[in-house]
């Protein structure tokens, strides 16, 4: 076989593949008539390079003098008839989907739309590059053995404790980081922030976006900025804001290395990806990359109306994973996070968009059928948030993926804010879900457990505030869902009043004693374990400021050394973390529960329909100790008749009420209002 001449390009992979004297340029268009790679010098004079060759859909060329750090576009000519979906502007510069790193940002005006603002159909031949970002080629090589030989923790799932953090909140205003690297992935690798996620114990961090995403204008104008980042643009660049190095080129490296660390510290890193939209909207959006590119390859278009997009996210566009283009972009993504960055999952966001290929959600969807038989993504951790603004889909997702459990949330919070008939859907909650996922042989693990987000109150606010206070978002705080199961008893916000400020203490130790005692995986809100409060914001996603940054002077101490008890206590006893779904001691399954009264008798369905508020678990695991969780959401003390101890006698393993005490010789507790009591015997 004659070997192809060094000048001949490939049209696979997609994107800069660099090669000795240049690189391979491939750029995927069905509707394109030509497309070229725009080079720009440090300067900003832009040299064009058509890509000469075509094969399939796919345009290809050698461009010579392409090495790492070279800043780059490129720009697609073609028809422009926004009627029938097609908006191809050789005036617009546009991102590669491909890019590994994105350098600068937009400048919000004219030149990046490429319809007349003031007409939607009609083309405008402003030149975009002065007021977009470049590309920029990076280097690929990274030593991962360096000091040590990097090594995926691979952390069970029943083992797996998840804790959802923001990079640049975390480290903000860390006093123990250095102040040039804070807020950033090298802020987040630092020993002083490792060291509090490994003394905590959980076991994965969960990191909000941090693929290359877009500043939203209206934001911009009112002084704002988006800070959560679901506003993607680059699916392969880590976002350059978060990077000590700058954004050009080195945040790529920067990233390595902080998974490397993090690894190394035993925790896994898992991406909160958006691959359901992107930031270029409807018909009036912006022309940033897919649009300029191969409109209708990538975006839903709304059949018979293809000047309109499907939205099924809220934010104006759908991305067409109906289509090989957008499902192979996905693909690439994922497994370039994999290989290339060794990230351990990934959480999907507004998951079940990616199912509707044909409209309705699929759980044979193309996305899901490839994810499930790629060898590369088969080790990592897949989380999908399984809902969109058309439908809620929890339970619907396939058996090796893990799901967002809106229902855990939602019960946990009715059952301490007092909800009226809650208590047989508590126990489903606790004891992982089996009403939704025991009878498609799925396991307790394909709950993710929790009670608060990053969207939404944190711990503290959901127990100190009944309303949302969002003002500060400029919207007269109409924006943000209001949240009618809050868990404030009492006077609103922060107070000097003792006995409402012990009620809340209480409050938030039984929420996290819930959600880490519970089947499942659990997940913590980052800051929900030192008290961190939003003052009330429960829609901070514009927030880039001490609204959602991490005040560490501020930290709870307490509930903070009550939340590492608790994950210890969860991490060193297999009956409480099981793999599969408890059952009646009777039924001779190694994980086994009793579920009784608080007189320790069994339920019937009579109880089951009365407004109990009361309820004992005891959970047993073979060889291992023995557990009696004694939950009280009553607004008054309950006596409770103690089960008897599987093995040793009954001792007080941990409460959230600090006086709780346990007489070895008494065969009755009284659990006071609004508390949770654990029990241990011991094997």
């Amino acid at each position: 076989m004659t070997p192809a001449p060094a000048t001949r390009s490939l049209p696979y992979p997609l994107g800069v593949t660099l090669r000795e004297g240049g690189a391979n340029v491939a750029i995927y268009s069905q509707t394109a008539d030509a497309v070229e790679f725009c080079a720009f010098d440090g300067e900003g004079n832009e040299t064009r390079t058509s890509l000469p060759e075509r094969t399939g859909h796919v345009f290809h060329g050698v461009v010579p003098g392409v090495e790492v750090g070279t800043r780059y576009g490129i720009r697609v000519d073609g028809a422009w008839d926004p009627e029938s979906g097609l908006r191809h502007n050789v005036n617009k510069l546009l991102l590669d989907p491909h890019a590994t790193a994105v350098e600068g940002g937009y400048d919000w005006g004219q030149a990046v739309f490429s319809h007349d603002l003031n007409d939607p159909a009609a083309f405008d031949a402003t030149d975009s590059a002065p007021a977009t970002p470049r590309c920029v080629v990076t280097d690929p090589s990274f030593d991962w053995d360096a000091g040590s030989p990097d090594v995926a923790p691979r952390t069970p799932l029943a083992e797996t404790v998840v804790y959802e953090v923001h990079v640049k909140g975390f480290t903000e205003q860390h006093p123990d980081v250095p102040e040039d690297i804070r807020g950033t992935y090298a802020g987040m690798a630092h020993p002083a922030a490792i060291k509090h996620l490994t003394d905590l114990g959980v076991t994965a961090v969960e990191l909000l976006p941090v693929q290359q995403f877009v500043q939203d204008s209206h934001l911009e104008e009112k002084g704002l900025r988006n800070y959560w980042g679901y506003n993607s643009i680059g699916f392969f660049a880590p976002h350059g804001d978060y990077s000590s190095a700058g954004d050009g080129g080195g945040q790529v490296a920067e990233f390595k290395a902080m998974v490397k660390a993090l690894h190394a510290a035993g925790l896994e890193v898992i991406l909160d990806v958006v691959y359901n939209h992107t930031a270029e909207g409807n018909h009036m959006g912006p022309t940033l990359s897919f649009k300029g590119i191969d409109n209708a390859a990538y975006y839903r278009l709304v059949e018979g109306e293809e000047s309109a997009y499907f939205d099924t996210t809220g934010t104006g566009n759908s991305l067409n994973v109906g289509h090989p283009a957008a499902l192979g972009l996905i693909m690439d993504s994922l497994r370039y996070w994999v290989t290339e960055m060794h990230v351990d999952g990934f959480r999907f966001d507004l998951a079940t968009t990616l199912t509707r290929q044909d409209g309705d959600a699929e759980l044979h969807s193309a996305f899901l059928t490839l994810i499930q038989q790629d060898p590369v993504l088969a080790p990592v951790k897949m989380i999908a948030e399984p809902w969109d603004t058309a439908g809620y889909q929890v339970g619907g997702f396939p058996a090796d993926w893990s799901e967002w459990n809106g229902k855990f949330r939602d019960d946990a919070r009715d059952f301490w804010h007092g909800g009226e008939n809650v208590l047989g859907d508590f126990a489903q909650r606790f004891l992982g879900s089996p009403d939704v996922y025991e009878g498609s042989r799925r396991a307790p693990v394909s709950s993710v457990n929790f009670i608060t987000a990053h969207d939404g109150f944190t711990l503290a606010d959901l127990t100190a505030y009944d309303e949302k206070h969002n003002e500060a978002n400029g919207e007269d705080n109409n924006d943000g869902e209001s949240d009618n199961r809050s868990a404030n008893h009492g006077i609103e916000g922060p107070t000097d009043d003792p006995g409402v400020n012990e009620l809340r203490d209480r409050q938030r130790r039984n929420f996290l004693t819930t959600l880490l005692l519970s089947a499942g995986v659990p997940m913590i809100l980052g800051g929900d374990e030192m008290g961190r409060s939003q003052g009330g914001n429960n829609n901070a996603y514009c927030q880039d400021d001490e609204i959602s940054w991490f005040d560490w002077n501020k930290t709870d101490g307490g509930l903070l050394d009550f939340t590492k008890d608790l994950i210890a206590l969860r991490r060193d006893n297999p009956a409480l973390r099981p793999d599969w779904f408890r059952h009646a001691p009777e039924a001779g399954s190694a994980d086994t529960v009793g579920v009784l009264r608080a007189d320790a008798e069994g339920f019937t369905e009579e109880d089951w329909a009365a407004d109990h508020r009361a309820i004992t678990f005891v959970l047993e695991h073979d060889g291992a100790d023995a557990f009696a969780v004694l939950f009280n959401a009553a607004e008054n003390g309950v006596e409770f008749t103690v089960p008897g101890a599987p093995q040793q006698d009954w001792e007080l393993a941990l409460s959230t009420d600090p006086e709780q005490q346990v007489a070895a010789e008494s065969d009755t507790l009284i659990v006071r209002d609004r508390s949770v009591t654990v029990l241990r015997s011991r094997a």
